[in-house]
């Protein structure tokens, strides 16, 4: 049955999302080629236009790979048996695969050996900081698929609802930590616990998550966030 709520559309596009990652090697590979670059990035403090330019790249090369096994599984399920035409089809599947991670990994090559050889000459000592904003959106896309990762590999719960770790309370919790970099309030920082805490425990008490996925979820976000800053900051 078609999902009506906009809630369980979001846990079945997830829920591809999962299956692609806990089925397909290749999208394991492109996740943890992402985070390197993501994480080079922050490194060796390239420009901003740099790094939407690489992410840019690395969604795409994502789409390109979901796509391709979505196409897999649809074939597989009307043609029984070999079929030359779906054999065709997968093959130029593949073959979209591979031209958007050959493009992926020219233009990180392109941005990232510079950028990479300057502070190999100039020391690691001397390299200039990051700035918050771009920390902050890095390290929520670290635990993001820190999360998707942990999902997929036990394969428990659904993505919105159950399973370890808790995925609302790892990202509520990597916002406030983010929120004690790039906001000098501290009224903003404590209403930004606040609301943290409320979601999580959201999770909790309506019996979605068990406390150890709460707090594991929770200092997963926040551990993972608070590491980022504190080495490129």
């Amino acid at each position: 049955m078609k999902p009506k709520r906009w809630l369980d559309k979001a846990n079945v596009a997830i829920e591809g999302i999962i299956y692609s990652v806990k089925t397909q090697r290749h999208m394991r590979y492109h996740l943890v080629a992402a985070l390197g670059v993501l994480l080079a990035g922050l490194l060796v403090n390239i420009s901003r236009t740099d790094f939407i330019l690489l992410s840019m790249a690395i969604i795409l090369v994502l789409v390109a790979e979901m796509l391709n096994t979505a196409l897999e599984v649809a074939v597989d399920m009307i043609a029984e048996g070999y079929h030359p035409k779906a054999k065709i089809a997968k093959d130029i599947a593949a073959g979209v695969v591979l031209v958007a991670s050959v493009g992926a990994l020219i233009l990180a090559y392109l941005i990232l050996y510079p950028a990479l050889r300057e502070a190999w000459q100039q020391g690691l000592c001397h390299l200039r900081k990051a700035p918050h904003d771009v920390i902050a959106f890095v390290s929520l896309a670290v635990v993001v698929i820190a999360v998707v990762f942990i999902k997929a590999v036990l394969g428990k719960g659904e993505p919105l609802r159950g399973g370890m770790p808790s995925g609302h309370a790892a990202v509520s919790f990597s916002i406030w930590v983010a929120t004690i970099y790039l906001s000098e309030s501290l009224p903003i920082v404590a209403l930004t616990f606040v609301l943290a805490s409320m979601v999580s425990w959201s999770r909790w008490s309506s019996g979605v998550h068990r406390p150890r996925e709460v707090v594991i979820g929770a200092c997963l976000g926040a551990g993972v966030t608070l590491l980022l800053f504190l080495l490129f900051s």
